[in-house]
């Protein structure tokens, strides 16, 4: 059916979606959630678009969410120097992926809390972490397939060293990895302070130690580990799913955490009713000078369509992943805005669009939970959202699998 505009309540304790999570709301939802993005705040609009299922949180006013880092906030230091490295600006590398094109992915899910995600991962490893020292700060954190790492960088932005010694992201994305490390730049600093306890390493989750440890003669432990937006999707086969628990075993203190964000398992045994669907998030200066804001461009996104594959045995989706972002007014564009290089030529070009399948995997807790024995994990609590209050069994609030396992 075709679904009349209303007004979308996104639930405070729910920014906690993955693209396949936020696929999956959206063709839950009537209506569409447009997010408009100024550089200090994001709000969201309705959209009429066509899609099934049931309106689960449609109700009569929006809500102000503040997005924090993405790939539209200010920047304090001026980037564009780099403008001459082909290896940074280049927009048709030899891997035109959503995860070589950071900037429209830190945009397009830029949208998360991730303070209060963040403060949620320190209270589940105090909670439930089982040192023999009684120690219960995460004093060293690893964060596995990081992306734009906003987790990571959350966590040393809020808490002091005697809290957060140091934080490594992991990811295997080379340009993920670069943008990470201005992202860092930009929110900790060029040099000294919290800006040394944060590296960011391109490696392999499947293999931990020989990514993070050069130095044979040293070895990196952590307290708790992290794997957050559905990340674990990208594992296709228990053979790998495996071997990415053995190698955060080998690499978490005993009694260590890891904390899993998943889509919930109502998703996985309702995938015969998916269609496609999109959003747009428009692009706008914070206000001209008749305190209105400016669009200056819009990013359009689709994550999955009608004719995507679904192997119900493999329990793997195929999805037809779409990002355009479209510079209608470019003189709108904002004349201090400072982001990465990659972005400022998207920007130039006027438009880029790309367009690709991601095969993604399905879970159920059942299997996480055989597969993390398999590597000496042990599941020890279970959420429906990055929020301590929501129950995985709550048919009304839980929309996420968010799993804690202790070493």
């Amino acid at each position: 059916m075709v679904a009349t505009t209303t007004k979308t309540r996104i639930y405070p304790h729910n920014p906690a979606f993955t693209p396949f999570g936020l696929f999956m709301f959206l063709n839950m939802t009537v209506p569409l959630a447009a997010f408009s993005f100024s550089h200090r705040r994001c709000f969201f609009r309705s959209i009429p678009i066509s899609s099934c299922g049931k309106n689960i949180c449609s109700e009569a006013h929006t809500v102000t969410l503040h997005a924090r880092g993405g790939a539209m906030a200010r920047r304090k230091k001026q980037l564009l120097e780099k403008d001459g490295d082909e290896s940074v600006n280049s927009v048709h590398s030899n891997a035109d992926t959503i995860y070589s094109m950071p900037p429209l992915y830190d945009l397009a899910f830029g949208y998360r809390n991730y303070e209060e995600e963040v403060e949620f991962l320190l209270d589940s490893h105090r909670k439930y972490s089982k040192t023999s020292d009684g120690t219960t700060e995460p004093l060293r954190i690893i964060e596995l397939a990081a992306g734009p790492a906003r987790h990571s960088l959350a966590a040393l932005s809020q808490h002091s060293q005697t809290k957060i010694r140091s934080v490594v992201a992991l990811d295997r994305s080379k340009e993920m990895v670069d943008y990470g490390n201005e992202n860092a730049d930009v929110e900790l600093g060029t040099g000294g302070g919290r800006r040394d306890d944060f590296s960011y390493v391109c490696g392999d989750m499947r293999n931990i130690q020989e990514s993070i440890n050069k130095d044979e003669s040293k070895t990196l432990r952590f307290d708790t580990a992290w794997l957050l937006l559905g990340s674990m999707q990208h594992l296709l086969t228990n053979d790998d799913i495996i071997a990415c628990f053995r190698s955060i075993h080998s690499v978490l203190n005993p009694g260590g955490t890891v904390v899993i964000e998943l889509p919930h398992p109502r998703e996985t045994f309702s995938m015969g009713e998916c269609t496609r669907n999109g959003w747009t998030v428009p692009l706008v200066d914070e206000v001209d000078d008749d305190g209105e804001e400016k669009e200056y461009g819009e990013l359009n996104i689709v994550w999955g369509d009608e004719e995507d594959e679904f192997d119900p045995v493999e329990q793997i989706r195929k999805f037809t992943v779409g990002m355009e972002l479209v510079i209608k007014n470019p003189e709108d564009i904002p004349q201090d805005f400072d982001t990465s290089p990659l972005f400022q030529k998207m920007t130039r070009d006027g438009k880029t669009t790309l367009k690709e399948i991601v095969p993604m995997r399905l879970f159920t807790l059942q299997e996480v939970d055989a597969l993390a024995r398999c590597a000496g994990l042990e599941l020890a609590a279970k959420y429906g959202a990055l929020d301590s209050d929501v129950s995985i069994e709550d048919e009304e609030e839980a929309f996420r699998m968010v799993i804690i396992l202790t070493n």
